[in-house]
């Protein structure tokens, strides 16, 4: 699959997708609280998309049977939302979803505390973070796609976490998943060369531990080989002449 430049037009649908996915982060994290079911997250995030004319892009695709995944913990990322899964004081919890505006795809993740979480837990989080900023210092034109993940790799290693190698970031726009695949961490490969106009999803998955991960029963729950705590951030990026524009911030 090639690489698509997305024109000026394809560019402002995809902005007000990013800009309503934005929106509905922020409301997710406001329901967010310790004793819901994660069932009870996705049922909100449908809602909250829906409300905005909006597709969940997530619900359906390849089977997956919810708006939202919910990965608590050791869960790195696509969690099936359930209504046995209760949220305690003291998890942590990804959200990673997207919705389709007028045939446009965004896509984005965050990781939050729930009450009081450990000072190791929330050190997780803000490097998860702060990585995938130090990664987009280098979504410009002139750089290749190896150049984001070698930073988010470096930035992560020295805080001794596992940034996960099995799962990567992509392409986006009338499609969730286009090329290229863009993975957080060094390949030894330039990939290609990064050109104004392309729209990128960059999402760094980061352990505690060791990067190692595993799929459970469901083929689609990720976690970590250890049981160590994993996070997720995520944005749709532009690709300008300059700055790198955040679509879904």
């Amino acid at each position: 699959m090639a690489v698509t430049i997305k024109s000026e037009r394809e560019i402002e649908l995809m902005r007000e997708a990013g800009r309503l996915l934005a929106k509905t982060h922020v409301e997710l994290e406001k329901a967010l609280h310790a004793g819901m079911t994660t069932k009870e997250v996705d049922r909100i995030c449908e809602e909250i998309i829906r409300s905005y004319g909006c597709i969940p892009s997530f619900l359906n695709y390849n089977g997956f049977p919810a708006s939202v995944c919910v990965s608590v913990n050791d869960e790195v990322v696509h969690g099936i939302p359930t209504r046995s899964r209760v949220i305690h004081e003291g998890d942590i919890v990804s959200l990673d979803t997207g919705l389709i505006y007028k045939g446009y795809q965004s896509d984005a993740a965050r990781t939050y505390g729930v009450g009081e979480i450990s000072e190791e837990a929330a050190k997780l989080i803000e490097v998860t973070k702060q990585s995938f900023f130090e990664g987009i210092k280098y979504a410009r034109p002139g750089y290749h796609i190896n150049d984001i993940g070698t930073a988010v790799q470096k930035y992560c290693e020295q805080f001794g976490f596992g940034v996960v190698r099995d799962l990567v970031g992509h392409g986006i726009g009338t499609e969730m998943h286009e090329a290229p695949e863009i993975p957080n961490f060094d390949t030894g490969r330039r990939g290609i060369r990064l050109r104004p106009g392309m729209t990128l999803a960059i999402e760094p998955m980061v352990n505690i531990g060791r990067f190692d991960v595993a799929w459970t029963d469901d083929d689609w729950t990720v976690v970590t080989e250890d049981g160590s705590l994993s996070a997720h951030y995520e944005n749709t990026i532009l690709i300008t002449e300059g700055e790198p524009e955040i679509l879904s911030l």
